[in-house]
């Protein structure tokens, strides 16, 4: 199984990235690839062997589904690991920098679509992450 990753800087001090990656009501405005689709439910129990669910839907209502799993390995600010209820795996390092974090994510490749797809559909929630992030002045 191929395993992708994918990477970006955000310019913001570690403890806003990693709150803005692990609390719902911030993942609500950013988990999705395009302006098409949103994520109006996330469940997140950030710790061993806890649970997650985040549900992405289209705007429109056409479709949507739930992506969720339970966390393997959580580093406060420095890794988050976990698996997929399809059982990939995935690995999330925030590593400072400066005035940034390097935001690095692996994740096991499906075998349905083709891994650059993958990649930019993941790359770009990421870069939605990104956004957001570098948006919001209050946290």
């Amino acid at each position: 199984m191929d395993r992708i990753t994918i990477k970006t800087s955000v310019k913001a001090e570690i403890e806003k990235v990693w709150n803005c990656w692990t609390k719902p009501e911030h993942i609500t405005n950013w988990n999705f690839a395009t302006d098409e689709w949103s994520c109006p439910n996330v469940e997140n129990d950030l710790k061993p062997n806890g649970k997650f669910s985040w549900r992405m839907e289209a705007k429109d209502g056409s479709m949507g589904f739930d992506f969720d799993g339970t966390y393997e390995k959580i580093v406060d600010k420095e890794l988050i690991s976990y698996k997929m209820s399809d059982g990939r795996k995935v690995n999330i390092e925030f590593i400072k920098n400066d005035k940034e974090v390097v935001v690095s994510e692996t994740f096991d490749a499906e075998g349905t679509n083709s891994d650059e797809q993958q990649r930019a559909g993941w790359q770009a929630i990421l870069g939605n992450f990104k956004k957001y992030v570098e948006s919001k002045i209050e946290m």
